[in-house]
């Protein structure tokens, strides 16, 4: 029973050295805050089905990096994220912004749902013109 405690020990106390993002802390709890929304936000482009916030990949720790260096810096949300798709384009993003070339992403769910409620209306349209079969049949 004793290695069981020891055991569950050691491994409760290894999970903070497993975190990702060791550096140390914004003092500001806003600037903090805004931190971990934007790398939340960030796709990391070498994983691409994470953020940079969950990736211990070495880019994915280079943008953490520069991203708290542009908040230091006194950068806005919006600056950053303009920083970002300019040096790595809209796919750095989880959210892309609506712009010409994304408005077909953000249309298409809207009108394969539109396209799917008029193919409904009609295919139920004709089988209600159907003639009833009486025989019984």
């Amino acid at each position: 029973m004793k290695k069981f405690v020891a055991i569950a020990n050691l491994l409760l106390l290894s999970v903070p050295a497993a975190a990702i993002d060791t550096d140390k802390a914004f003092e500001d709890p806003e600037l903090q805050a805004r931190y971990e929304h934007i790398i939340e936000e960030v796709r990391c482009l070498k994983c691409q089905n994470q953020s940079i916030r969950d990736s211990n990949a070495f880019l994915a720790a280079d943008l953490r990096r520069e991203i708290r260096r542009m908040l230091d810096d006194g950068m806005t949300d919006a600056e950053i994220y303009d920083f970002l798709v300019e040096r790595y384009g809209e796919f750095a993003l989880y959210r892309p912004r609506a712009s010409g070339k994304t408005l077909i992403l953000w249309l298409a769910p809207g009108l394969l749902l539109l396209a799917g409620l008029v193919t409904l209306v009609m295919v139920l349209r004709r089988r209600m013109a159907m003639p009833i079969d009486s025989d019984g049949s």
